[in-house]
């Protein structure tokens, strides 16, 4: 099997990647080792920025999403009983973001592709990328119980932490820049409405919570637990008992309670690879950086870094100049880092550390005041939020 551009992965980094290509006339393969329905039910991130969600309508990829999303213009902070709204339109001039599960991207995706994209192959397990450094690099993969070989002129290894491209790139070449937080979140999918009608990211001295949503009938919610926690550890009641704690306000707003279909934890992690290149190997998504979903910076720099290497191939068709895809991996590490950074800090803002001191939290409620009564504090916080722009 032979394609211009071998594509590991079908999440939403991989299937947005063989869109644009395909719309511009590129071939693809995608190549995924799951089956079908593992990737359209798969719970991953929510939140789509700005730059996202036109990045989807450019491509053809938004009807659903612009019929069912639902536009958040704001999120609200809480902390001592008190709550503050970030107003992202007002401080960024018009930006906001977009409530739309992955589940739901990667569904509108699949379906595009197997309309009229190239071949997109479920169950087809990525063994090895071979030849990375060479002009013909290639994917050894198992399919129907077989080994095949893609031959590429490109791969794009969108598979993952645990995915084989990474592997690819020389360990004499690589770096890697890690850390690994004290706490979890303990995540839950409930049929019921959303008790708010934008994102609450709430401060607590018992720790973190957040209040999100999947549709206008289902709710998802996490609290901050210790690293390592069993979902099955909490009871229903008192996962619901603990979000009320930590959402407590002065007013009369009140957390409305609803059948728990889904737990989950979620560890938390920042991780880093660079580079994110090597010879005709490219590193997108979970493959190169991994960011705490505090931030909700995940998919949206998967996002980006597809964006950026569907720009440098079409600018070397067109021009004949690889100096796009040459900087591809500097290109894509300058917004990683600065995602990376907001993540860190809306983690360290908002999540109690076990061994947290007085002092500490003290830092913490004065982060929050500054934010709070700083339009320019909270305009970086806006601004970040809705989304780094793709260079």
């Amino acid at each position: 099997m032979r394609t211009t551009v071998g594509i590991i992965g079908a999440g939403p980094a991989g299937l947005l990647l063989a869109r644009l290509l395909t719309d511009a006339g590129i071939d693809s393969v995608v190549l995924e080792s799951r089956d079908r329905p593992y990737v359209e039910q798969r719970q991953r991130a929510g939140i789509l920025e700005q730059g996202t969600v036109d990045v989807l309508r450019a491509a053809g990829a938004a009807e659903r999403m612009d019929r069912e999303g639902l536009r958040h213009d704001g999120i609200e902070l809480r902390y001592d009983r008190t709550r503050h709204r970030v107003d992202f339109p007002a401080l960024t001039g018009g930006r906001s973001v977009m409530v739309y599960a992955q589940t739901e991207v990667c569904k509108d995706l699949i379906a595009l592709q197997l309309k009229d994209g190239g071949p997109l192959l479920f169950e087809a397990e990525a063994l090895a990328v071979e030849d990375a450094a060479t002009d013909r690099p290639r994917v050894r993969f198992r399919h129907e119980g077989r080994e095949d070989v893609l031959d590429c002129d490109y791969v794009v290894g969108c598979d993952g932490f645990w995915g084989v491209a990474r592997k690819a790139v020389p360990a004499d070449l690589s770096r890697t820049f890690e850390r690994t937080y004290p706490f979890a979140w303990l995540g839950i999918l409930a049929d019921v409405p959303p008790s708010h009608d934008e994102l609450v990211y709430a401060r607590h001295d018992r720790g973190f919570a957040l209040l999100s949503m999947r549709s206008p009938s289902v709710s998802r919610l996490y609290l901050q637990v210790p690293e390592g926690t069993a979902p099955e550890s909490w009871t229903d009641d008192e996962i619901w008992a603990e979000l009320e704690r930590r959402f407590e306000t002065d007013d009369d707003w009140r957390l409305a309670r609803g059948p728990i279909t889904q737990k989950s934890v979620t560890p938390m992690r920042s991780y880093v690879h660079e580079p994110m290149r090597h010879g005709r190997l490219f590193l997108a998504g979970d493959a190169a950086h991994i960011v705490p979903p505090t931030g909700a910076k995940g998919l949206n720099l998967a996002v980006g870094d597809v964006v950026t290497f569907a720009r440098a191939l079409i600018h070397r068709r067109e021009t004949g100049s690889a100096e796009l895809l040459d900087a591809y991996s500097a290109t894509c590490l300058r917004r990683v880092w600065q995602a990376e950074r907001f993540s860190y800090d809306m983690t360290t803002l908002l999540h109690r550390a076990p061994d947290a001191t007085p002092f500490e939290d003290r830092l913490q409620l004065a982060r929050l005041a500054r934010i709070t009564s700083s339009r320019a504090a909270e305009t970086e916080l806006a601004e970040a939020y809705t989304g780094f722009p793709v260079d």
